[in-house]
């Protein structure tokens, strides 16, 4: 086995094992729950790349070191300069990590992450866009409520049926990881059980229907998970909640270049903080003062009109501001598959 790594001067933050025609690729950030710094993103981009064009490498296997597979993206440095003006920082770091995402998306050679321990933000970001996702019973994809599977002590001998195979038919890889699953057991509090509520909620037309739908719901019925969710949303930055909202219901039959085109121009103007200032307030209540009471503004979702949102989708007024201009790519992978263990 041949390992390579990443030279930066500090500690490798991604780790290369070589096994065959397999290619595994370790995010090595343990104590910070291997959260995407700059130069992971920039690292795991010419990893990708390299291996693309390299027709000894069969597949890539994407990986967490420690209890978290990616809890997300690295904010707190570019933040910190945010708050002192420059928004262009943040901005540089989430247009490398879209065209990132859109490599992994795009990407001709199959992908398997295994997502063994936290997944969040940007850590779905480079996994789920990839060919194949395996849950294990650790898996903890944006809250631990959501336990995703069940596979006690086997993660190591699909890895090694994985590198034996020496094959991109991605049927040969789904049989080989369909071999080591098992139907999930899931627990009794688990939301899976709460499709129908799920459903009949968050499929009103905005967001101040959802709420009024599950506290309908709340009344009827005493449960602790909508009680929860009611809390959560409320606790929302409301425009925050009002954008997530259009975006999931505009990219639902959008490409991932369209959808990362958009979501980037609507990310400069947060972290402008030209029509509000609630990524910075959201950054000051939980990162830096960590008193988790924000103060948003506005501090309603029936505060936030449609006309506020349409701002966001609006070209930056800004002479060094580019939309985000993807590589071009001519691949386009079938639908993906997930595995649960």
């Amino acid at each position: 086995m041949a390992q390579t790594s990443c030279n930066n001067g500090e500690t490798d933050q991604v780790l290369v094992e070589e096994r065959g025609s397999v290619r595994t690729f370790i995010l090595n950030r343990p104590k910070q729950l291997n959260a995407l710094s700059f130069q992971m993103i920039s690292r795991l981009a010419e990893l990708f790349y390299a291996s693309e064009e390299d027709s000894n490498v069969k597949m890539i296997i994407l990986k967490g070191h420690g209890r978290a597979f990616c809890a997300g993206g690295d904010l707190s440095t570019p933040f910190h300069i945010i708050h002192q003006g420059n928004w262009q920082l943040g901005a540089n770091y989430i247009r490398e990590l879209y065209t990132l995402i859109y490599m992994i998306a795009t990407y001709r050679k199959p992908q398997v992450s295994i997502l063994n321990g936290i997944v969040m933000g940007a850590g779905a970001g480079v996994s789920i866009h990839g060919r194949f996702r395996v849950a294990t019973e650790k898996s903890v994809f944006a809250m631990p409520e959501t336990a995703m599977g069940l596979f006690p002590d086997k993660l190591p001998l699909l890895e090694q049926a994985l590198v034996e195979v020496n094959t991109s038919d991605p049927d040969a890889i789904s049989a080989i990881i369909s071999h080591f699953s098992h139907i999930p057991k899931l627990k009794e509090g688990s939301p899976y059980h709460k499709m129908k509520i799920i459903n009949h909620c968050f499929s009103r037309r905005t967001i101040e229907e959802i709420i009024s739908t599950l506290e309908s719901k709340a009344l009827d019925k005493k449960d602790d998970w909508i009680s929860s969710t009611i809390q959560l949303l409320k606790k929302a930055s409301p425009t925050s909640l009002k954008i997530t909202l259009r975006l999931i219901r505009e990219g639902r039959l959008q490409g991932v270049d369209s959808c990362l085109v958009r979501e980037y121009g609507i990310f400069c103007h947060v972290l402008r903080g030209e029509f509000n200032k609630d990524i910075l307030e959201g950054f000051r209540a939980i990162i830096i003062e960590k008193d988790r009471n924000p103060k948003w503004d506005p501090s309603g979702v029936e505060l936030v009109r449609d006309d506020d949102v349409d701002r966001y989708y609006t070209k930056i007024d800004d002479e060094d501001w580019e939309d985000l201009k993807l590589p071009p790519r001519s691949y386009l992978p079938p639908p993906h598959a997930i595995a649960k263990l």
